[in-house]
């Protein structure tokens, strides 16, 4: 039985001949139940769809391939010691070799999946190799760009497959890993939201340029009612989002801390799809302030 979500996507990829701008006009009134400005846009979600629809960057394409990132990370920092360790690289999930890794992994597609085409392996002798390799053979060549309209995806390389070490960290109350999200706007770093206990009590939190809490401002999460203490190199974190994010008129750049370890997460560009309800309303303006459109 087909599920509602991959009827959307089958309505999508048949409707993939319509412009981007009327898709995305549409889109955003079904998701948002406001007009979309595109030729002056103010908010945030606003820019975010001009985006979509207008911002051409070739240097995107390796952004949002999580293979091809680790050499654009290598060569704007000029180092490799902020990326997780990769196992393999593989074209198809028979390809992996299960045999050579760790008992615990992290297999993900490198062509996106909206975070859903992520396989945790705690114990790889209770899995089913099969119904695995069948699994994430499943998530490859989806081609959600079809649906959202998010062009940095449509010329992302081969779906592959990577295989990276699961990372855990020992402090945490169930077994997530607080996110750090840096917000740049042209490789300057303006805003910060922190995701923790995606599995139990949900909290994502924003902080502004000066790392100040903003206790009044969210987007369609509860907030941290007492702030969560930044980490003592976050500094260290704020340079490497403002190198990463440098020639971008903007970038979500995300990391893990464990244990004043920085982890680079990834690159992007659309975070949402520019689908969101920030609460106040006036934070979607204050988020694209300094978003340029020109």
């Amino acid at each position: 039985m087909i599920s509602l979500r991959q009827l959307k996507h089958q309505i999508a990829k048949f409707l993939s001949f319509v412009p981007d701008e009327i898709m995305l006009r549409a889109q955003y009134f079904i998701k948002l139940k406001r007009k979309l400005n595109l030729k002056n846009p103010k908010r945030f979600t606003e820019k975010i769809q001009w985006y979509k629809a207008f911002y051409r960057n070739n240097e995107m394409l390796d952004c949002v391939d999580k293979f091809t990132v680790r050499d654009y990370v290598l060569q704007k920092l000029g180092t490799d010691k902020y990326l997780n360790t990769l196992y393999q690289v593989c074209d198809k999930a028979d390809d992996i070799d299960f045999e050579s890794l760790p008992n615990e992994f992290v297999i993900k597609t490198t062509d996106g999946g909206n975070g859903d085409n992520v396989f945790i392996c705690n114990d790889k002798t209770k899995i089913d190799y099969a119904n695995t390799i069948k699994l994430i053979n499943s998530w490859r060549h989806k081609q959600y760009e079809c649906i959202s309209r998010e062009w940095a995806y449509t010329g992302a390389k081969k779906s592959r497959i990577i295989v990276e070490k699961l990372l855990i960290d020992p402090n945490s109350s169930d077994g997530s890993i607080d996110d750090y999200k840096f917000l740049c706007y042209n490789g300057k770093f303006k805003y910060l939201w922190i995701d923790k206990d995606r599995y139990t009590k949900h909290r994502r939190g924003f902080w502004d340029e000066n790392l100040k809490f903003l206790h009044n401002y969210r987007s369609d999460c509860p907030t941290f009612e007492i702030p969560p203490q930044l980490p003592k190199n976050i500094e260290e974190m704020i340079t490497i989002s403002e190198q990463l994010s440098m020639g971008f008129p903007f970038a979500r750049i995300d990391f893990y801390n464990i244990e004043g370890e920085i982890i680079f997460g990834e690159i992007t560009f659309y975070p949402w799809s520019g689908y969101v309800q920030y609460t106040p309303d006036e934070f979607d303006f204050l988020l694209g302030e300094n978003f340029e459109t020109k």
